[in-house]
């Protein structure tokens, strides 16, 4: 990794207003969702973070939810605007999967719209078999 930015899974490191921010304002999964919420599902959750190493601003964040034996789902995977393009979203993604290692997860699931070369170069795959996947939506601004 860049020596300008270090990976950290301490909750306590977690800047979050703004995670809150990011997540509420600039996501396309949970446009407006309150800090409250947001909270709650950094309580959770497991949590991980990319800082600037000088200044240790958060510039990136993702969490994992888990029964840290069986599954696992990545979301509300972030990396700050003004800092795309520099390999920030792979060191996020990295330093997750090798927390997530141990722990023998038989699969871990996510949902993009617009990050799946990201996630195919650590493994990641369309669904073998979609239709045997459902969902029930609820709150929208969960």
């Amino acid at each position: 990794m860049d020596s300008n930015y270090r990976f950290s899974a301490d909750v306590t490191e977690i800047d979050r207003d703004q995670v809150h921010r990011w997540i509420s304002e600039q996501s396309y999964w949970a446009p407006g969702r309150s800090r409250a919420r947001q909270d709650a599902a950094i309580d959770g959750s497991r949590n991980f973070g990319v800082y600037v190493t000088e200044s240790n601003r958060q510039v990136a964040y993702a969490r994992v939810i888990t029964d840290g034996v069986t599954f696992a789902w990545l979301c509300d995977v972030f990396v700050d605007p003004e800092f795309r393009g520099r390999g920030i979203g792979s060191v996020l993604l990295a330093g997750v999967l090798e927390k997530c290692e141990p722990l023998g997860l038989r699969r871990i699931a996510l949902s993009t719209n617009d990050a799946h070369g990201l996630y195919s170069k650590s493994g990641f795959t369309a669904l073998d078999i979609p239709e045997s996947w459902m969902e029930r939506i609820g709150n929208p601004r969960a």
